[in-house]
């Protein structure tokens, strides 16, 4: 029978109390809790955040703001989505296996849609159900359970944290923000603030991209909401917001209603428990009644009374209202950078006759930077000269592999060119060969390089497109098709079209 929610967080309470102790015996005093003179610092920081401000950009009286707290958590209450780390978390008693249930969530939850993260999440969970789980697991086993979320770091740095908890802090996690985001790998100030709160019951607000654009719209914020002064204020206004009695279902009331709600392009206004506090709602009203001509004059609606030109929160005014987008004026982002393209010279290498069927060698990458310790096909940054990338290529393949025949590297042609604002903003373009080795080494002979066979490549982690390599996918037809059967280029859509082949591209000139 699911215990009352309002008793388990009486006991979570209860507990926290009990382990306080323990913690401290972990962590030193000033660690685990701020001194009286930093939240003096603290107090005089918010009072003078607010006095620089506009009120028409604040929450001006303690009517407001409870009015905020009462609608979105009853609306959250009703209408909150079944999830299964909020089941984990609410009915969990161990503070400990509370916050690394939370902790999971939220890390999975970047950059990642919902419904995409259940099953990883559900996996991870039955796999390492605790810290010490984790702890123990190999990076190899992380990447392989987190193959196809993206953003590999991330597990590898929640693997990190694992670990540190267990060696270093006693097996107990922090309860606060300020030591969460201080003493653990890969957590910054949003998951800092989401583990305390909801874990430990820490008042203290969140800011993700959904309560961005709440609190732009809710406040009227045309500012690039990316930039360090909008930023700073989002902060201090979930902090004003955040519900002492309830904060974790708070902060996650404010994200639920900025993904269900408050959508990106086509927002459920009339479904918003808070738009009677909303100063773009009002905005956009108050232009119906204009366009009506139903009232002379201006309806009494509020508007910053700072000149636009000063007030450093309200769009420039070279960015003006547009009434056709209603609410969606806010938030205002700036101009994305072109995404960098960096070209690759590939190469798929055959032992065609190699003990227990043919076997591809594969390299693993850097253990840092994009797509860290996973494992792919032979490449080379690409050169401007097709002479240059195939000699380039050729001694890259000897030094991994051992003597090669030169006259074997057969050039196969490229990938699709990727569609413009695709996921990705590192976007790779890639020439594709193929070599089949005769006597060379069959042991690379280093600890980066591996044999494996088509049929079972298990053991390593590796890159979207062997992960296509892997499950056969069928793409291409003809000589080729048993070298590159599925293959496809990051971002794993783009395959090798058969009409593309063809002989090695002459140097120019």
């Amino acid at each position: 029978m699911k215990k009352p929610q309002a008793a388990v967080r009486s006991r979570l309470r209860k507990q926290a109390s009990r382990q306080e102790g323990s913690e401290k015996r972990v962590l030193s005093s000033s660690q685990v809790k701020p001194s009286t003179a930093a939240a003096g610092l603290a107090k005089r920081q918010e009072a003078a955040w607010q006095a620089s401000v506009s009120s028409y950009h604040l929450f001006r009286d303690t009517a407001e703001v409870m009015a905020f707290r009462e609608n979105l958590l009853n609306w959250y209450d009703r209408e909150k989505r079944d999830l299964p780390w909020r089941r984990l978390a609410e009915g969990e008693v161990d503070l400990d296996r509370r916050a690394y249930a939370v902790w999971v969530s939220e890390v999975m939850l970047q950059q990642t849609q919902v419904a995409t993260v259940i099953d990883y999440y559900t996996r991870w969970m039955q796999k390492w159900p605790t810290l010490q789980d984790l702890a123990g697991a190999s990076l190899e086993e992380v990447n392989q359970l987190w193959a196809g979320l993206g953003y590999y770091s991330r597990g590898r740095r929640l693997q990190q944290g694992a670990r540190k908890v267990v060696e270093e802090l006693g097996g107990h996690v922090p309860h606060t923000a300020e030591t969460l985001q201080r003493l653990l790998p890969g957590v910054g100030r949003y998951t800092a603030g989401a583990i305390a709160s909801i874990a430990f019951g820490q008042a203290t607000g969140v800011v993700d991209g959904n309560v961005i654009r709440v609190l732009c719209r809710v406040r009227a914020i045309g500012a690039d909401s990316s930039s360090t002064l909008v930023s700073q204020h989002l902060w201090g206004l979930a902090q004003q917001l955040v519900d002492p009695a309830r904060p974790g279902d708070f902060n996650q009331a404010a994200m639920e209603l900025g993904a269900l709600v408050c959508t990106p392009q086509h927002p459920h206004c009339s479904q918003c428990p808070v738009r009677s506090l909303c100063r773009a709602y009002q905005k956009v009203e108050r232009g119906k009644l204009l366009a009506s001509q139903s009232l002379p004059g201006s309806p009494d609606v509020e508007e910053c009374a700072s000149s636009t030109e000063l007030c450093q929160l309200c769009a420039h005014p070279t960015e003006p209202w547009d009434q056709t987008l209603g609410v969606t004026n806010f938030p205002r982002k700036a101009s994305r950078k072109p995404p960098r393209e960096e070209c690759s010279a590939i190469c798929v290498l055959e032992q065609p006759r190699a003990l227990g069927g043919p076997q591809i060698l594969l390299v693993q990458r850097p253990s840092s930077g994009l797509l860290a310790g996973l494992w792919e096909f032979p490449s080379v940054t690409a050169e401007a000269s097709g002479r240059c990338q195939r000699e380039a290529l050729l001694q890259e393949l000897q030094s991994w592999a051992g003597p090669l025949p030169a006259s074997h590297l057969q050039h196969l042609g490229q990938p699709l060119d990727l569609p413009p604002g695709g996921p990705h903003l590192l976007s790779h373009q890639a020439d594709i060969s193929s070599i089949r080795s005769g006597s060379g080494r069959t042991d690379p002979g280093d600890h980066c390089t591996t044999w494996r066979t088509l049929a079972d490549p298990g053991g390593v982690s590796h890159c979207s497109y062997l992960h296509r390599y892997e499950k056969g996918v069928p793409c291409v037809r003809g000589p080729t098709a048993r070298d590159l059967q599925g293959f496809q280029e990051i971002p794993s859509v783009y395959s090798i079209q058969p009409e593309k082949a063809q002989p090695w591209p002459a140097t120019p000139g």
